[in-house]
């Protein structure tokens, strides 16, 4: 762009966002078998030129209040299409790879993404570590080079639009002290070691999996599917119980014409659930992969907390506060709704189950097993960031950090593909504990039964309009006047 049009440049990354978004909307959903995102970043590559970058970064760093918040979501978007542009073709190639490759078991071909689902519901552990060998064997020499090309090249690219590395990049557009954030996930850790192994052990032992001494990552899909809890959680409530939960709070999902529900199987669907919004609020989509029991409870609620989140962000919200920000805000009230599905009062309230006891035993352990994974993943993901990283000790350092925080034999071939872009892992950690600080004022305002009482919706759609305008901290001390405490998440835990 020869003169920065500021006006200019905010529609056209609304509309590249839209346009991404559904390409991978229909990619990731097993709609199109290709994801082809290199063609959207030439049709705009201008958005993330070098000066263009620079250029935000400066007008952020000269701005204050409200307009400096703007323009620093804005840089993080340029910086995140900047890196995007750079590793467009390794992108597609991993996502071709992803939807095309199988992994043969027994003289069956069972397509790459769907190993985590065959595995939660397979069980004979001796075939899920089958499975997990082959599935990392593809990894390992079809994909990891090119996760380390894209890594690489991120890592240089970072340095030449002036930031010192990946990680100073991120902890100056996202806001965040990653350092500090560290001291306090490695206080989590040290202070639920204990109870994890007391409070794991019987839940491996009821699903079946080996015990902690023999507990491998392959086992973690089995014991996340929790198959004797299936009772309680019919595939035909599915749906139901999500859409009376938004009637007991005010909100008619059936009337939601801006949002899209998708729980159909597909070959080459992702695993993973995941919400994707082409158009914040008009377009929302909640797109599951069922694999069966609880867990289809837990990933419905948890992706339908970020369908109402978006669904109902006021549109007359500057883009960057609709599209941009910072995501564990979103990512709270996905836990919120997540949780209800380990709620005494909601299990029976919905789902008719008088004695909860064991689904709620079952999802505070498995809930502390992905917190102190996500712990681990931060400490690791800083060295991997980080200045003068070695990337050939990683692979044994990341292995080693998720071993010690879940007690599961983890693999190394899994080092990059389990890391999410941007620093991901901190919107997840501090979306735990706001979390805790939402239940908590909607128990105390309108009791263990908010999700029936209208007002609670109320509060939240007030909560919902505003986006993403502010940051976790921020907006819990203009909310509730309180100040992010991992002490409450131990407390629900442990």
């Amino acid at each position: 762009m020869s003169s920065f049009d500021l006006d200019a440049y905010r529609v056209r990354a609304e509309g590249f966002l839209g346009e991404i978004d559904r390409e991978y909307l229909l990619h990731l959903s097993g709609r199109k078998p290709e994801l082809e995102v290199a063609r959207l970043y030439e049709d705009h590559r201008e958005l993330f030129a070098p000066g263009a970058v620079a250029t935000l970064r400066e007008l952020a760093s000269n701005a204050v209040d409200e307009d400096a918040r703007r323009l620093r979501y804005l840089t993080q978007f340029a910086l995140d299409g900047a890196l995007g542009q750079a590793t467009k073709h390794e992108a597609e190639e991993l996502a071709r790879l992803e939807a095309s490759l199988t992994v043969e078991l027994a003289g069956a071909q069972i397509p790459f993404r769907q190993v985590p689902v065959v595995q939660a519901n397979e069980p004979d552990a001796g075939r899920r570590a089958e499975l997990e060998r082959a599935r990392n064997g593809l990894l390992a020499e079809r994909l990891e080079p090119l996760y380390q090309a894209a890594l690489e090249r991120s890592h240089a690219l970072c340095g030449e639009l002036g930031w010192q590395s990946y990680r100073a990049a991120y902890a100056e557009l996202r806001g965040l002290d990653l350092d500090a954030l560290r001291k306090r996930t490695d206080r989590f850790l040290e202070s639920t070691r204990d109870a994890y192994r007391s409070l794991l052990a019987p839940q491996l032992a009821r699903s079946e999996v080996p015990g902690l001494e023999r507990l491998a990552r392959s086992d973690i899909p089995r014991l996340l599917r929790a198959p004797s809890l299936d009772a309680g959680f019919p595939a035909e409530r599915l749906v139901g119980s999500f859409a009376e939960t938004l009637a007991g709070i005010g909100f008619d999902l059936a009337g939601q014409e801006n949002v899209h529900l998708d729980t159909e199987t597909r070959p080459s669907k992702s695993p993973r659930a995941f919400c994707s919004t082409p158009r914040v609020p008009d377009e929302v989509h909640l797109v599951v992969s069922p694999v069966g029991g609880r867990e289809d409870f837990a990933a419905l609620f948890h992706e339908g907390g970020h369908v109402e989140h978006y669904a109902n962000t006021d549109r007359a919200l500057p883009f960057e506060f609709r599209h941009l920000g910072d995501n564990g805000v979103t990512e709270s009230f996905a836990f919120l709704f997540e949780h209800l599905t380990e709620d005494a009062a909601w299990l029976e309230a919905r789902l008719g189950i008088s004695d909860p006891a064991e689904i709620r035993a079952h999802a505070g352990a498995t809930r502390l097993l992905m917190v102190r994974r996500y712990c681990a993943k931060l400490g690791y993901e800083l060295e991997l960031h980080g200045e003068g990283a070695e990337l050939g000790a990683l692979p044994g350092r990341y292995a080693s950090a998720l071993s010690d925080a879940t007690g599961a034999a983890w693999p190394q071939e899994t080092w990059l593909a389990d890391v999410d872009g941007g620093f991901y892992v901190a919107c997840y950690l501090r979306a735990w504990v706001l979390e805790s600080h939402w239940r908590r004022a909607l128990c105390a305002r309108h009791g263990e039964h908010w999700f029936d009482e209208p007002a609670a919706g109320v509060w939240l759609r007030e909560l919902w309009a505003d986006g993403q305008r502010l940051g976790v901290e921020q907006l819990l001390g203009e909310t509730l006047g309180e100040e992010l405490d991992f002490e409450l998440l131990i407390e629900d835990l442990i």
